[in-house]
């Protein structure tokens, strides 16, 4: 990892915490820290992102706006070992190239508690919701 990781959550309700730790860190290598090793992130045109390398590139394409995520969780919910989350986020600001972005949509993610205990994501899906 390039830096110190913020702390995984333990239980549900901190994985949206967790998870706005990680990416408001804007540092790839702390942000897959929070995946699950077989996770995927599904892209803006609804194809999955699998593995390290495609993972670390989609992260690269939000993070060099240079700007923070909000997040707000509209549902979290929980069977065993697996959450469902739907949240709403946004990214909006002026990049570090002075272009104004405004991005909203809500996430359809899944996440999973490892043998450890702690909870990573398993399905990044960011547009979830979005029909593509």
């Amino acid at each position: 990892m390039s830096r110190s990781c913020p702390p995984l959550a333990t239980n549900p309700d901190g994985i949206v915490e967790s998870l706005l730790a990680h990416i408001n860190t804007l540092d790839v290598g702390v942000m897959l820290g929070f995946y699950d090793k077989e996770g995927v992130l599904i892209n803006a045109e609804g194809q999955p992102q699998v593995g390290v390398k495609a993972i670390s590139e989609e992260l690269t394409k939000y993070f060099s706006l240079g700007l923070p995520m909000t997040i707000s969780a509209r549902h979290i919910f929980v069977a065993g070992n697996i959450a469902s989350l739907v949240l709403d986020w946004s990214i909006i600001g002026t990049t570090v190239d002075g272009e104004y972005v405004e991005m909203i949509a809500t996430a359809n993610d899944i996440a999973r508690r490892g043998s450890d205990g702690y909870w990573r994501y398993l399905i990044d899906n960011p547009f979830g919701t979005q029909i593509r």
